[in-house]
């Protein structure tokens, strides 16, 4: 098998209101501590007031996350900066129901999404948005500029850090991204993205994103990675653009259901 050195997709204009936009003030960098209210959809998920995972906040009341992730007892945290110690921005919400992709497979990571619906409605802030999610058409070339964000462990380290991070990231082809990891491992439901010490167990689940006139547009959901932190080993993301609707027809089935209560 010949690996590809590039691939030539485009990504598709997307258009949608009120999402994908942080604070007009803050900067972002290639790595390191995020500033504060950067990237304001980024959620803490947490079991009994512990950081697990991540997830993103897609509109008031709902999270997307990865399925492997998910148990009972979670809880979710937004306008969250660090993990201890004061986050005057910080709303936490119980999380009511989680649905997994029926075509989960917890073997081969396959379709690993989930959406988290919170015990409440949040208010939206500064520093709690909603992101926007990749169209179902939307394809990304290989090296589109893209950044993940998360408490997680880095380089190896059996630690969370702190502060929330973030560090930039380039997209990988698919086909690129078997060849270095096993042939067949990476399927169409998946996006890759090349090194990055962000992969790590505290930052499953949550968001890969890339800015596309001045919107962030969430393409990825962190699902794994041959070996963190290592040589050609890039992460893995669940590819959120296949799972559109999906993801809407639960969320207008649940406001559907609401309406139809309030009769």
């Amino acid at each position: 098998l010949k690996c590809p050195a590039t691939i030539t997709d485009a990504v598709p204009s997307i258009s949608i209101v009120g999402c994908g936009i942080p604070l007009p003030k803050t900067k972002i960098v290639r790595g390191g501590a995020a500033q504060e209210g950067s990237w304001p959809w980024q959620a803490s998920l947490q079991n009994f007031g512990t950081h697990v995972c991540g997830g993103s906040l897609i509109n008031r009341e709902w999270v997307l996350s990865a399925a492997h992730t998910s148990v009972l007892g979670w809880s979710a945290s937004l306008g969250l900066q660090n993990l201890k110690g004061n986050n005057s921005n910080k709303v936490s919400r119980n999380v009511h129901t989680i649905i997994l992709h029926p075509g989960f497979d917890i073997f081969s990571l396959d379709n690993d999404i989930a959406l988290l619906r919170l015990s409440s409605p949040v208010t939206f802030s500064d520093y709690i948005r909603p992101v926007c999610l990749a169209a179902n058409s939307s394809v990304f070339n290989n090296g589109t500029r893209s950044w993940v964000t998360g408490w997680g462990t880095v380089q190896l380290s059996p630690s969370f850090r702190g502060t929330l991070q973030e560090v930039q990231v380039p997209v990988l082809g698919n086909r690129q991204c078997n060849c270095l990891n096993g042939v067949g491992l990476v399927t169409d439901n998946m996006i890759c993205a090349a090194i990055s010490s962000s992969c790590s167990q505290g930052d499953s689940g949550g968001p890969m994103v890339s800015q596309q006139d001045g919107i962030w547009i969430q393409s990825g959901i962190i699902s794994f990675g041959f070996g963190c932190a290592r040589p050609n080993n890039p992460g893995v993301h669940t590819r959120v653009s296949r799972y559109q609707s999906w993801i809407n027809s639960h969320l207008e089935y649940n406001v559907a259901t609401q309406k139809h209560l309030m009769r």
